[in-house]
């Protein structure tokens, strides 16, 4: 016959354990203290900016329009990861409205393949409405390279976080919106759009 003494002691000990494993278990994602608001980088000169690990998104991208008459293709690539800055991956856009959305456009860096596809870090991805980004924030991008044939074309991009935000069951923070400043000849554009489907407008309309 088991004493009440020696139940007692089994029931603390099973108390303590379970206590341990639910500490432990509690402990393997990573803090959200870790994660970093701001993040530089510089892509081999190429293209530069800061990345939100909180967001798991670019806050702002810059780059000066090298290839308008590039030809290289992209056939194949798919966007990678960093190995030191925390970013989205492909859970965050799969059988969503949100695109890959390029920031400095794979079109415009179209040199050759290894400069194409340094453009598909992610550090370099958006989450973009897919109606966006296939529609007239890509016809914007066919205009720098059309004013890239004549001037220097310096691109600025901004994403915008503002309002009510949905943060996707993934954990990427989708931006409300872009900013994108161009600069040519001495004359500077800013456009602003909506992160939503601009389907029956022109990207001039979103010209400030």
């Amino acid at each position: 016959m088991v004493s009440n003494s020696k139940v007692y002691k089994l029931y603390i000990l099973a108390v303590f354990t379970l206590a341990t494993i639910s500490c432990t278990k509690a402990q393997d994602p990573q803090p959200q203290a870790d994660l970093r608001e701001r993040v530089e980088f510089n892509i081999d000169g190429l293209f530069q900016g800061i990345y939100s690990e909180i967001y798991e998104q670019p806050l702002e991208v810059s780059y000066i329009v090298p290839c308008p008459n590039g030809k290289a293709s992209r056939t194949g690539m798919d966007f990678y990861t960093d190995a030191n800055i925390h970013t989205s991956d492909d859970d965050d856009y799969y059988a969503n409205i949100w695109d890959k959305g390029h920031l400095a456009p794979a079109a415009a860096f179209s040199c050759d393949q290894e400069t194409i596809y340094k453009t598909f870090t992610y550090l370099n991805s958006a989450l973009q409405h897919e109606g966006l980004n296939r529609g007239q924030w890509n016809q914007l991008e066919s205009f720098e390279r059309d004013l890239a044939k004549f001037f220097q074309v310096e691109v600025k991009i901004e994403v915008l976080f503002e309002g009510e935000l949905q943060v996707l069951p993934t954990g990427a923070t989708v931006p409300s919106g872009f900013r994108k400043t161009i600069k040519f000849a001495d004359q500077t554009a800013v456009f602003v759009f909506p992160n939503a489907d601009t389907k029956g407008t022109s990207w001039f309309d979103y010209k400030q």
